[in-house]
Order: structure tokens, then sequence, then C-alpha cells
């Protein structure tokens, strides 16, 4: 059964409504060096709310601001509908120690300035951006709670934390009576399936919606690379930044050519793109919430938008799962394994190590 934006999803533990694609705005001014001028980025807007959506997620420093200050622009006659998300713990001015960080100080700060950039009153969500093993988390649960009795916040999230934490986090939510985290923001995709082993698993059985970037593990899995971009260090001619980027942070990999090549074959074969297989193949898991899509323009949202409607066979799924396979390491795979046989007393099952 396909999808569509509408087709609204809870998100984790929450009573809150959000479309099964969240656009992402990274892309949303060119400082960084490919994403979107101000036109462009209005049509990514526009389309993606007339279809319906309505999750749009984005960060104070992503484009050095400008992303926070086009959305907030963008969004002035649809506000009440839509689902803004915003992160704080980037360091935001450089030089100043505290002006990033997790710590209750920055957390403030930020929400403030990312208030006044998206020139609204309250944000839907708010992620904790990148972890730093340093701030005592009840210090950042005590923050959040505070803003959220203050109407400054809705909902409160974690993003790029350890699973650990985040349970821990979410149990001292719960015992104290503070908001309880309802999302979690990772990388997930074909290449890089981590996320399995413990993320998902905690944030099912914790309550939190699962809302994935760089779901096509940023463009590797759109088919624009080759072999000749193992060795590339320099942008050809026409080439993105971005795209030379990926290849100059070893992204381009056998493996991750390789599972590329399946990626195309099975598009192909359904009369897909390789961007909506990918993506597809994202959604397909019910751990997630939200895949986050960050198009630079138009025609790349309109094909993102596709792999609502991807419907894949059993052949293509087991295709996909073999060449972008991982271990999940211990102790799962122990738990999997041979080792382990079931021992039956009557009607009592227990597991014996052999």
């Amino acid at each position: 059964m396909s999808l569509t934006l509408d087709t609204y999803r809870l998100l984790g533990r929450s009573g809150l409504r959000v479309s099964p694609l969240a656009l992402g705005t990274a892309t949303f001014g060119t400082e960084w060096g490919w994403g979107a001028e101000k036109d462009e980025a209005r049509k990514l807007f526009d389309t993606y709310v007339e279809r319906g959506g309505n999750f749009v997620d984005t960060a104070p420093t992503y484009t050095d601001g400008s992303s926070e200050r086009l959305l907030g622009e963008f969004a002035r006659d649809h506000r009440e509908s839509l689902v803004l998300a915003t992160k704080y713990t980037t360091l935001r001015r450089p030089g100043d120690p505290n002006s990033g960080g997790p710590h209750r100080k920055s957390l403030f700060a930020s929400v403030e300035a990312s208030l006044r950039q998206l020139n609204t009153d309250y944000l839907d969500l708010l992620y904790l951006h990148v972890w730093d093993f340093t701030t005592p988390v009840e210090e950042i649960l005590r923050g959040m709670d505070d803003l959220v009795r203050a109407g400054k916040v809705l909902y409160v999230a974690m993003s790029n934390v350890p699973a650990w934490e985040v349970s821990r986090m979410q149990a001292i939510a719960d015992l104290r009576g503070w908001s309880p985290l309802v999302a979690l923001q990772i990388e997930y995709n074909l290449l890089n399936r981590a996320a399995e082993r413990d993320l998902i698993p905690m944030a099912r059985a914790m309550g939190l919606g699962v809302t994935p970037y760089s779901p096509l593990a940023g463009g590797l899995l759109t088919g624009k690379y080759r072999r000749a971009d193992l060795t590339a260090a320099e942008p050809g001619p026409g080439e993105s930044a971005r795209k030379s980027f990926n290849a100059g942070l070893g992204l381009v990999t056998e493996r991750s050519l390789a599972v590329a090549d399946v990626v195309r074959e099975v598009a192909a074969e359904l009369g897909r793109t390789p961007a909506q297989v990918g993506l597809a193949w994202t959604l397909r898991n019910p751990g997630v919430t939200a895949p986050i899509i960050g198009a630079r323009t138009p025609a790349q949202l309109e094909d993102n938008l596709g792999a609502l409607e991807v419907a894949f066979s059993a052949s293509h799924l087991a295709r996909l799962e073999e060449v972008a396979a991982i271990e999940l390491g211990y102790p799962h795979d122990v738990l999997a394994s041979d080792h382990l046989r079931t021992v039956t007393r009557g009607d009592l099952r227990i597991e014996a190590r052999r």
C-alpha cells in the first residue's frame, strides 16, 4: 500500500502527527557551497507543503543560520499546521565555548536564537544535536523540561547519542515527571545499518520515533558515484562540492559502490529511481517514523517523494539485504547463534549454552 505525505504517523510516544517523510532544510542557503538559493528553496518548501507535508527539520547552524531564517520566512503563513524541528549544541560563535554543547546555558541561548531566526513563539520539536559525554543528563533533561513548561518547546528529542544514554535519560525523565523524549534522529541507510544493533531497538522499546538523516548516504545511493570516484580528490567539471566532499572523506568505497550497484539494478526492475529505492528501503523498517530528505532542487524533491509509492518484492528485498548485510556483533550474534539451544522440560522452556 503506497503512502502519501498526508498519511500521518504518530511521533514516538506522543500524539503528534507527522508526515512519513520529513523535509530537511540543510540545503536552504548556499553558504556551504552546494545548497539552494532563496527562490529555489521556496519552491522546495511550497512543493512539500502543497503535497500535504507538515514535518520540517532544521538546525541553528545549518548554512550558517540561513536555513532557519529562510524557513521562518517561508513558514509564516503555515505556522500552526507545521511541525518545526530544530536542534541545539553545535557551536554558534567560534571562540565562545559556551555557545555550544548540551549544557543549560547553551540550551537556553540556542533556543532563543532559533525562535528569533524562525520568527516563531515556540518550537514543536527540539533535538539535542550532538552528545559530548560531559554534561550531566539531569542538567539536560531539567533544562528541556523547563523550556516545555515555559511553552517555548512542545516536545524534546535526541540525536547522535549512544543508546545506553538515551535509555537512561528516558528512565530518569519518567521517574522524575519531566518531559519524555519522543524522537531519535540518527544516520541510517543501506550503507550504514549500525543503528540496527541497539539504537533502533532501544527507540522502539522506549517510545521514540526514529527520524533518520542521510537516508541516501550523502548521495551514494543515488547512482551518481562510479569506480573512478574511488581515487578522485578534486571535483570534475560540473561536479558539486558535496560530491567531492563525500569522496574526500573516504565514503566512496568498493562496498558502497557494490551496494549502490544493486540499488540501481532493483530500481531498474521496478521502474523506479535509485533514490526512491534507497528511501523506500529505510521507510520499511517498523522502527522508522520519517526519514529526512535533503533535496537541493524541486526535481530531486519530486523524485524523493516517489519513494512513498515503491513496493518491493521479496526477491528485491533479499538482494538488498544480502549486499548491505552487517554483523550485529556481541551479544546479538551469540544470542542468535547455534551456541544456544532450547531445552524443553515439561512446560518450562529455557535457553542453555552448548
